[in-house]
């Protein structure tokens, strides 16, 4: 039995009545209905709105509400977008974050890798080296996603994966899928290059190594500097305003 009150009446039906991913869910006409939820329509579309959020529900026109296979990644990139909209210098604070996340399970990540997740990544350097030296240079970004969210893909923990999930979201949202630098560029695949390499020869430790040596160079990504200079500016005025105050 439950013994975890969710505060949401469906969230708590849902657990109460033991619906499995992919299972049909009642229409909200049902979920009136005092057998199920026993509230107005109001408060169903309410709540239900809430299960949609955190990816808990899908909805399908004709199709009508499933519930979903649990992923945190929802629930976290929603209060994640908001913290940067409200100051995008936040995300190198949720990046530090990141690092210590991937190198605490990196060599458990590693360990549980097999030879199809190591051609995945080598794809992923293939392609990205083409998008470089290619006449229209392009920035590999889908490549980098994916190169990084394999290596933890076998990992049976929804909140690490979820974690990394929003960071890469996070990522695109301030923008540094977009703004970089050519030798930027060359110098993380370099990196990646070598840790696929570290990781093909079952060295981990070299191959976390290499990823921790990596991940100092966004420092140096030209629209990452922007957000912190504007970060620090913010935080300045703040202090300003504040001193100003007493």
């Amino acid at each position: 039995m439950n013994l975890i009150n969710l505060r949401y009446d469906l969230l708590n039906y849902l657990v109460a009545n033991d619906f499995q991913p992919g299972d049909r869910l009642p229409t909200i006409s049902e979920l009136q209905a005092v057998e199920h939820l026993g509230v107005s329509t109001s408060k169903v579309r309410e709540q239900l709105e809430v299960a949609r959020a955190l990816g808990l529900v899908e909805v399908r026109s004709k199709i009508g509400m499933h519930l979903k296979d649990y992923s945190f990644a929802p629930a976290i990139t929603l209060s994640l977008m908001y913290a940067l909209s409200r100051d995008p210098g936040l995300f190198e604070l949720f990046s530090q974050l990141r690092i210590h996340i991937e190198t605490a399970f990196w060599n458990e990540a590693c360990e549980l890798l097999q030879d199809e997740d190591t051609a995945v990544m080598r794809a992923c350097v293939d392609e990205a080296r083409e998008k470089l030296t290619h006449e229209w240079v392009r920035i590999p970004h889908r490549e980098h996603r994916t190169f990084h969210l394999t290596v933890f893909k076998r990992l049976e923990n929804p909140f690490v994966l979820g974690l990394l999930e929003a960071y890469w979201d996070a990522y695109d949202a301030v923008q540094l899928n977009t703004f970089t630098d050519y030798d930027y560029l060359r110098s993380v695949w370099d990196y990646h290059e070598q840790i696929l390499d570290h990781i093909c020869a079952g060295d981990f430790d070299a191959a976390r190594e290499a990823f921790i040596e990596h991940t100092r160079l966004i420092s140096f990504q030209p629209r990452m500097r922007d957000i912190k200079a504007d970060h620090d500016h913010r935080h300045m005025q703040q202090k300003h305003e504040e001193k100003a105050g007493d």
